[in-house]
């Protein structure tokens, strides 16, 4: 039996397809599916294979859904094939075929589900990417687990990725944290300055005025004394100094932001900066290249949109032809004081990207870039630097007692992501950011990530391993060696017949479909469904044990069907953690 019931039902299908129709088209077998069902009065699987093939079988897709019945009808995987709708098939197979799973899944182990599906694709997955002004706050966090858990399932799923942040540390943003930094470090060195006048000397004003700087500030003056004090604050004076103060300041931004990326888990491999990549006249290889690819001229864009002429005033700009590679209009890459454009960093950072080896890009960013992204995905065409896909995450309203939460005061105005690890700990605020699909608005309520109830998903997912876990400790005791999951892989199982233990067992066999599926579509909250389904799957055979006796797992008088239940308990738990492991959640092993 294959790793995967679904992957060798739809194989004998597909083999039944070529036989009574020879010459079917590669692409169009490539699109028959096999699918699990939820509503049991329509088998266990369905298939498109009647829908997807009838065009070119040249035939009515109920008439070929009737012919394929007649073909499985002694397949002896297959129980019942039954033609529905418009061209479906609906199928039950025999109760065997889902036994066989639980032995496969403990051989396996964690590595249960594990796919092929991106075999030889190499991936970069960037997210987090900000500026290092300041601590990670709620706007990073879902895009965080969103990228992290993506990353990671992209990994089960065979492709070969690598985690990547990209430090935007170029521009006018990093200079404001430069001069706040300055600021506190004159505040640690004792200045009689207000705050207001020092706001009142720089360009642009004081625009980060959060405590988390004073560390920053005393850093300097432990480093640097008062040398730079006597530098003064004028912008004509601040030309050497304020580079000095801004590097060390992203620097101490980065440890920190590293830190608050760790008390969520998240690890990244990379970390490229954007300052590196212009300093390194990366931004004007690109701007060269396109230009010899005709791609460059100089002209004025049109206002705009929402704004009136008299608040337009045009200007001569280098451009890149963006529309011939499907964007809306052309983009600037020089501005008309002949600076680089932050677009153009860009477009040099996804070159270099690919020119690391990514085949397939994937950047997760926040919703209010969405319009950025037809104009990046036609630079990276015209670069022809493989594939960029984006995911776009929505803002995140964080909930306590019903209404909105305090803003952290160490911040000055947004909660931290520390804050959010320190109200529910970290696999909550995990499993939460993955409970609705990325691009959907979300209400984290802090009151019911800690609730220890079914409606709290984290904890029904956790308390279903805990208590397997709780019945596997006890069986060990009981039965000794014979309850270790080595030997359960090779008890016999025909005892397991039950409607619960069967759809149990189909719940874990679905698990690599599921793993592909998600990874393809980009979608790591199928995970967190996945798993609460499977969580509810365990919960209902667990509650069916209490009502009837010869249900439950542990009976002293009954050895096979304890062995073979104990099988099943095991192979759960495994799920649940190779699962867990996807979304960077810990699977505890006892609740208190």
């Amino acid at each position: 039996m294959t790793q995967d019931v679904l992957a060798a039902v739809r194989t004998r299908i597909i083999a039944a397809l070529e036989m009574a129709h020879p010459g079917l088209p590669v692409e169009v077998l490539a699109r028959v599916d096999v699918s699990s069902v939820r509503d049991p009065a329509h088998g266990e699987l369905a298939t498109n294979a009647a829908m997807v093939t009838a065009k070119a079988a040249g035939r009515k897709p109920a008439d070929l859904a009737a012919g394929l019945v007649a073909a499985l009808a002694n397949d002896g995987l297959i129980a019942v094939a039954a033609p529905a709708g418009p061209g479906f098939v609906n199928l039950t197979l025999y109760p065997a075929a889902w036994r066989e799973q639980v032995p496969v899944i403990l051989r396996a182990g964690e590595q249960y589900g594990d796919g092929t599906a991106g075999q030889g694709v190499r991936v970069n997955v960037e997210y987090v990417s900000a500026n290092p002004n300041g601590p990670m706050h709620i706007g990073h966090c879902r895009g965080a687990v969103v990228g992290d858990a993506l990353a990671n399932l992209m990994a089960k799923a065979g492709f070969t990725v690598e985690k990547e942040f990209y430090v935007n540390d170029a521009g006018a943003q990093v200079q404001a944290l430069a001069w706040a930094s300055y600021w506190r470090y004159l505040e640690a060195l004792g200045t009689a300055m207000t705050i207001e006048e020092f706001a009142a000397a720089v360009p642009g004003g004081l625009q980060y005025r959060g405590d988390y700087l004073v560390p920053v500030g005393e850093a300097l003056k432990a480093k640097f004394g008062d040398s730079l004090a006597a530098q003064g604050i004028g912008i004509a004076d601040s030309a050497g100094w304020l580079d000095t103060v801004r590097d060390f300041a992203i620097e101490m931004m980065l440890v920190s932001i590293r830190a608050d990326l760790a008390l969520l888990g998240v690890r990244h491999d990379v970390f490229s900066s954007e300052r590196k990549l212009v300093e390194a006249h990366a931004v004007d290889a690109v701007i060269t290249r396109l230009t010899a690819d005709g791609l460059v001229y100089e002209g004025t864009l049109e206002p705009p949109k929402g704004k009136l002429p008299d608040d337009w005033e045009p200007r001569e700009q280098t451009l890149f032809r963006a529309t011939q590679f499907g964007d809306d209009v052309d983009r600037a890459l020089r501005k008309s004081d002949g600076s680089n454009t932050y677009f153009a960093n860009d477009m040099a950072y996804h070159a270099d990207k690919a020119a690391r080896g990514a085949d397939l890009m994937i950047d997760v960013w926040g919703a209010d870039h969405g319009g950025y992204v037809k104009r990046m995905q036609a630079a990276v065409k015209a670069l022809g630097a493989g594939r960029l896909e984006v995911v776009l995450c929505q803002i995140v309203h964080v909930l306590k007692g019903g209404q909105a939460m305090r803003m952290s005061k160490r911040a000055g105005t947004y909660v931290t992501l520390t804050d959010l690890i320190d109200e529910v700990g970290r696999d909550a605020v995990r499993f939460t950011m993955l409970t609705r699909k990325s691009d959907a608005q979300m209400e984290f309520d802090l009151d019911a990530a800690v609730a220890q109830t079914r409606e709290n998903p984290v904890f029904y997912v956790q308390y279903a391993h805990a208590r397997c876990r709780s019945v596997l400790r006890a069986a060990v005791d009981r039965f000794g060696d014979t309850a270790a999951d080595a030997a359960l892989a090779n008890t016999p199982l025909e005892s397991l017949e039950h409607e619960a233990e069967l759809a149990l067992m189909r719940r874990l066999a679905s698990w690599p479909r599921t793993v592909e599926a998600a990874a393809l579509a980009r979608e790591p909250h199928r995970i967190a469904f996945f798993l609460y389904d499977l969580a509810g799957d365990f919960h209902t055979l667990w509650n069916r044990g209490r009502d009837d006796a010869a249900l439950r797992f542990l009976q002293d008088d009954r050895p096979t069907e304890t062995l073979a239940r104990l099988a099943l308990v095991a192979a759960t738990a495994l799920v649940i953690r190779s699962g867990l492991g996807v979304m960077g959640v810990t699977p505890v092993e006892e609740m208190r």
